[in-house]
């Protein structure tokens, strides 16, 4: 889809996954692509539904956390579309982890116990529970991959304020609580999130996409002891199992290596993995909708309006 053209626009940015399109300087309007990337990098095909699949699932986790701490959705104007609060973000994720899983998974098989700082205990096996909940920051990078940072260097750096660390560090822990409540009451387990934040003012917002296939990793509750005591894979609903086809075809987003061919059948599992998440973790039935430029223009106006945001 070409670009939108929205009024008072004054800047677009074009990310991974989403297009991000400011409104005066006090609003944002997102626009979430079918675009995939993994290991940091886009691939070549886009995914039927995908955006539409991330924009409606974080608009519920949005809904369902809004009492924890302040976010920035305002609307969801069309099915793949969120207006809201524009904020000066924070240059780091919250990457909480209740599980050694993936990247976790992969340190700790390496033979290292420390991640972002934080000492990870012995006797572990692929999946299993921490002790507790466990927060192993990175930095968000504009261009290229993110990097693991431990809490004393993001303050030691400027990053983040020691005071505001204490509040992001709470935020992160209630939100991780509050999706471990949302998918234990779907028969899934939240292994891992990433969150991000900013503020406007004083005041410190939950920003961007929440307790989603790609910012989250879930596992199927039923049957999860028994497959860790017999060794075998758990089943998942993430975004982990496109990274095991790319790690499988020789593909970790290093230099010189080419993304592996996505046929259309692949290309179809993966819409359809998506859509399986959607419909488990909120309970509804996806209904997939192809987006309308004029119809989307439309109801952007109408919902800077509502607003109050002067666009003459």
């Amino acid at each position: 889809m070409s670009a939108f053209q929205f009024p008072a626009q004054t800047n677009i940015y074009h990310g991974k996954v989403r297009d991000v399109y400011t409104i005066q300087s006090d609003w944002l309007v997102m626009v979430a692509s079918d675009r995939i990337s993994a290991f940091d990098v886009i691939l070549p095909r886009p995914i039927p539904f995908k955006g539409q699949v991330l924009n409606q699932i974080a608009a519920f986790m949005l809904d369902a956390t809004k009492d924890i701490c302040p976010n920035w959705l305002v609307s969801v104007p069309a099915p793949n579309v969120s207006f809201g609060k524009r904020c000066t973000p924070f240059k780091i994720e919250m990457v909480v982890r209740g599980n050694v899983v993936g990247h976790a998974w992969r340190t700790y098989s390496s033979g290292l116990r420390t991640l972002c700082g934080v000492t990870m205990p012995e006797g572990l096996k692929e999946n299993d529970f921490f002790p507790t909940p466990i927060i192993t920051p990175s930095t968000k990078a504009d261009e290229g991959h993110d990097e693991d940072i431990s809490k004393e260097e993001i303050i030691a750096r400027g990053l983040v304020s020691a005071a505001d660390w204490e509040v992001l560090e709470r935020y992160a822990l209630a939100l991780f609580a509050r999706g471990k409540e949302i998918a234990a009451s779907r028969g899934l387990i939240l292994a891992d999130t990433k969150y991000e934040f900013g503020k406007i003012g004083d005041t410190i917002y939950l920003m961007d996409e929440v307790h989603t296939p790609d910012s989250s990793r879930y596992f199927y509750a039923e049957g999860f002891e028994a497959r860790q005591a017999s060794g075998e894979k758990q089943k998942q609903l993430s975004k982990e199992f496109v990274r095991e086809w790319l790690i499988a075809n020789n593909f970790m987003g290093k230099e010189g290596q080419t993304v592996p061919d996505m046929s259309d059948e692949w290309i179809d599992t993966i819409s359809k993995r998506y859509i399986e998440l959607f419909e488990k973790v909120t309970g509804q039935t996806f209904n997939p909708e192809t987006p309308d430029k004029a119809l989307i223009e439309a109801n952007v106006a109408a919902a800077l309006e509502q607003a109050g945001v002067k666009i003459s």
